[in-house]
């Protein structure tokens, strides 16, 4: 598995890249890359990884994400099932802090600029009326060409850098200690727990997978994930608990069960200590959004 995006997405002869996404499921790969991005997601739900951040997504939502912040995207998507109608959709842009030249970024006008690329280093999540503004941008710049289109880049990052009720998503002492063979087992990780959650899972069964011994591979997780294994799980099946409760109405004896969660007890300890809401109070706080 090689890395996503290993090489640059923008060609030299442009400042920027706008692309309109439609496949399947959004890249499910773990991964890391030197340029900022902003991801609009248009249609499709599933899980969010940024840094140590773990959190389900939905249609609407926008990611600010700076220069070697990991992430990815995992679609709920049921592959035997698939049909178009199923496929994800979004856009997503791409492009350098050096578009902007060397010297504006430390001028009295650049200064909240400055700040709102520093931010997004822990990925920022943009939400509400705002999102609407942006979304409308991001639709802009797959048309727009030349200076124009530098333009609407510009009157958006102008836009966010005045926001104030952005979501920041990585943790304050979040470090990116990935390399391209971290990557590689931290995706075979998620990726099988992402698929077998629902039941019991043991260090010991990852570490096989991984080519390490139980006790190295509980040391090397907690590294690179700033949780431990268990926490990890844990943060997994609380946001597939959350979706269960909003999308499938289901009450917290079943999002328990069908979270891979043994008893309704621990369940409601992990479910609180995650969400800072009992099962019951998030769905009344979320369920009419």
């Amino acid at each position: 598995m090689k890395l996503a995006l290993e090489k640059s997405p923008i060609p030299e002869t442009h400042a920027l890249v706008a692309k309109a996404l439609r496949q399947p499921f959004f890249d499910p790969n773990w991964h890391f890359h030197q340029e900022y991005q902003l991801f609009l997601v248009l249609k499709g739900r599933g899980t969010q990884f940024i840094g140590d951040s773990i959190r389900p997504y939905k249609e609407g939502e926008i990611t600010f994400t700076g220069p070697n912040l990991p992430h990815l995207w995992k679609s709920d998507v049921d592959t035997h099932l698939l049909s178009k109608n199923s496929f994800s959709e979004g856009i997503v842009v791409y492009f350098n802090r050096d578009f902007l030249g060397k010297d504006l970024l430390n001028k009295e006008e650049g200064l909240k600029l400055k700040q709102l690329l520093e931010n997004s280093r822990r990925g920022l999540l943009v939400d509400g009326s705002i999102a609407k503004l942006v979304k409308t941008m991001m639709q802009n710049l797959l048309v727009l060409e030349g200076l124009e289109r530098i333009m609407e880049l510009l009157k958006l990052l102008n836009l966010l850098s005045k926001t104030m009720k952005m979501e920041v998503l990585a943790s304050p002492g979040y470090i990116n200690s990935l390399k391209q063979g971290d990557t590689e087992r931290m995706n075979k990780v998620y990726a099988h727990v992402m698929k077998h959650f629902g039941r019991k899972i043991t260090a010991e069964e990852l570490a096989a997978l991984t080519n390490m011994t139980p006790t190295s591979f509980s040391r090397y997780f907690k590294v690179h994930a700033n949780r431990t294994f268990s926490e990890f799980v844990s943060e997994i099946r609380v946001g597939h608990a959350c979706k269960l409760l909003l999308e499938q109405k289901m009450n917290a004896s079943q999002a328990c069960y069908a979270s891979g969660f043994q008893t309704l007890s621990n369940f409601n300890k992990q479910f609180k200590a995650i969400t800072r809401r009992t099962p019951s109070a998030y769905k009344k706080e979320f369920g009419k959004r």
